[in-house]
């Protein structure tokens, strides 16, 4: 017999967003985001979520969902439904995701190996950091010395989200990345 699935609320820094979090492993790696229900084609898990009313947005990470509210969303209605979703969902076993879903692939080029470098302090070091506020953060790309970030789930829409990229992320990859001029949010 298998452990019952449980799904704990957390709040994050962001008041837009509320973190999920599931005693089952949901991605083995990365995370998934949707900003709208048309972006979730290849996520059955995801527009089963977006189905509940005021739901604007859905992460899927490691062990946690991240649900963003739309300003017509209420949280009572969202923390009593998210988890029951939740719940529903996986216990059906159905696939989270559509054999077409993928990620978006690590960029090659010429600065490959400097890409390579600051991926390395994303996964490691940064990512399970920022997962722990029901948040992401992903290098779109690296070109001229200068790192593009992408901020997902609780991040993405945080009030301090600036000031953490800037005074930490930036600050920890130019450490270790001397080549890095410079990180901004896309």
């Amino acid at each position: 017999m298998s452990e019952n699935i449980t799904v704990s609320l957390q709040f994050t820094p962001n008041p837009n967003t509320l973190k999920f979090v599931v005693n089952r492993t949901l991605m083995d790696k990365g995370a998934a985001n949707f900003t709208e229900v048309g972006k979730a084609e290849h996520a059955p898990f995801a527009k089963k979520l977006f189905d509940i009313p005021g739901v604007s947005a859905v992460m899927v990470g490691r062990n946690f969902v991240t649900i963003t509210k739309s300003t017509s969303g209420n949280w009572d209605v969202l923390s009593a439904q998210v988890p029951k979703t939740i719940e529903s969902y996986l216990a059906s076993g159905a696939p989270l995701f559509s054999p077409e879903f993928s990620l978006n692939a690590p960029g090659s080029g010429a600065e490959a190996e400097v890409e390579q470098k600051i991926r390395e302090i994303l996964d490691n070091e940064i990512r399970p950091a920022v997962a722990m506020d029901g948040g992401d953060i992903e290098l779109q790309r690296y070109e001229n010395g200068i790192a593009y970030l992408y901020l997902q789930g609780a991040c993405s829409s945080c009030p301090s989200a600036i000031m953490t990229l800037k005074m930490g992320v930036e600050a920890r990859l130019k450490e270790a990345v001397p080549e890095l001029k410079e990180v901004v949010e896309v």
